[in-house]
């Protein structure tokens, strides 16, 4: 007999410190949640109010690992909610229940609906560091290209600028690089995905919906993070000032 599909907890975790653009990220995966997902959204109390580089992106990793193990409460799986940065594999170490990147699952979702995907996000500094993290998780093949905006990443909570900016590349990621499926890629472009489908006439995915259907299937299949070799528990050590928030 078909097992019935158990109430899940999901943390979705900003990897900036503001706030409103938490409530946006978690209010775009409660809409996509089915009846018993609770959607429990997190802010980091460490690191940058928007991640747009490297020394950002390396603190948003600790900011959020921080904020997920001093979590109170039981959950049956963790959102990173930022597109191409760090702290995935870290979270994986320290925790066993599913973590889903939600630049992983753009990829995976957008390679399922067509052969070659493009990804429009913020600023053209933040370009390299996705083309990094899509070759890092074996999904590069089939990136047509990484489109910059032009946006920074506050500025996307203008929604009619957010909107003109991105179909803009789209729409050239469509007709000069031959995408078939378009990716926002910036947490922060949660929302957007029906109203430039429209605009475009392909499928857009976005990766915070993306990231709550397979988190959600992943807890169904009572599938976990392996615990062999790559993602094994951290060795017990001293760490000086872990957690952060306990300091």
């Amino acid at each position: 007999m078909r097992e019935e599909c158990k109430a899940v907890k999901i943390l979705a975790v900003n990897v900036n410190t503001t706030r409103s653009m938490t409530r946006s990220i978690a209010e775009a995966a409660r809409v996509v949640a089915r009846p018993g997902t609770e959607i429990v959204e997190l802010t980091p109390s460490f690191g940058a109010d928007s991640v747009e580089g490297n020394v950002e992106s390396y603190m948003a990793a600790v900011g959020v690992m921080d904020a997920v193990v001093t979590h109170v409460g039981d959950f049956d799986a963790v959102i990173q909610a930022g597109f191409g940065e760090h702290g995935k594999e870290g979270l994986m170490e320290l925790l066993d229940v599913p973590v889903v990147d939600i630049t992983e699952a753009a990829a995976h979702l957008a390679m399922l609906v067509g052969r070659r995907y493009s990804v429009v996000t913020t600023l053209d500094r933040t370009v390299p560091g996705i083309e990094d993290r899509l070759a890092c998780f074996g999904l590069s093949a089939h990136c047509a290209s990484v489109r910059s905006s032009g946006l920074g990443v506050l500025e996307l909570e203008d929604a009619d600028a957010a909107r003109r900016a991105v179909v803009a590349q789209a729409r050239l990621a469509v007709e000069e690089d031959r995408a078939e499926v378009i990716v926002l890629g910036c947490g922060g472009m949660a929302g957007l995905d029906e109203r430039l489908a429209a605009d475009l006439g392909v499928p857009v995915v976005e990766g915070v919906t993306a990231a709550v259907k397979l988190a959600e299937g992943l807890t169904d299949l009572h599938l976990t993070t392996s615990k062999v070799r790559t993602f094994a528990p951290p060795r017990p050590k001293r760490i000086s000032g872990w957690p952060l928030s306990a300091r």
